[in-house]
């Protein structure tokens, strides 16, 4: 459920019933459902090597957070991996775990420039791996949005900051899958 929810908040609705197909590598022939398929299978891989362990301990580094991006993004199919620039309409490919060396805009929002990143985000890693197991759940929401805000990746970044916000739950109380992060932030408030 929560790479359902994941998918929705980038608005890819995908059904259920669809993610749990592409699990048993049963694809639509439907090249754009097949796609989104691919995404949910990768995203699902992804938060499996989260709970199995794969960054326990060291969920907030730079190290993890460009591992979650390079991890989901080589698994997602070619056409997933390029998006438009809003002004230019100029195609930028999307290079798994590398941040981007230009400077973009999340629709009102200016994230740091591109040069700026790695400062930003060392400082992000400082600040969050330090904290103890009640600090850091305190700090997972503040974490997330600041991630989101450094907007590190050409894309990627909401699901990498969704996929961390589980680790550090995970990490810090062993929260499992009881209630995924990205069930909460899907919610439509307007239903």
């Amino acid at each position: 459920m929560n790479c359902y929810y994941s998918n929705l908040i980038e608005g890819h609705d995908i059904h259920p019933i669809d993610i749990e197909r592409a699990l048993k590598d049963d694809y639509s022939q439907d090249a754009r459902k097949r796609n989104l398929q691919l995404e949910a299978k990768a995203h699902i891989t992804v938060q499996q090597w989260i709970n199995g362990g794969g960054i326990k301990g060291r969920t907030t580094t730079v190290e993890s957070i460009t591992e979650i991006h390079h991890r989901f993004c080589t698994a997602l199919p070619d056409d997933l991996l390029w998006v438009e620039a809003p002004v230019t309409k100029e195609k930028i490919k999307v290079i798994p775990g590398r941040f981007r060396h230009s400077d973009v805009a999340v629709g009102r929002h200016i994230p740091v420039s591109a040069p700026a990143i790695p400062r930003f985000l060392k400082r992000y890693e400082k600040v969050y791996s330090q904290l103890g197991k009640a600090e850091t759940v305190l700090a997972t929401a503040a974490a997330h949005h600041r991630l989101a805000w450094i907007h590190p990746f050409v894309d990627g970044n909401g699901r990498v900051a969704r996929l961390l916000s589980h680790a550090m739950l995970l990490d810090s109380i062993d929260t499992g899958t009881v209630w995924p992060v990205a069930c909460g932030l899907a919610r439509n408030v307007n239903s």
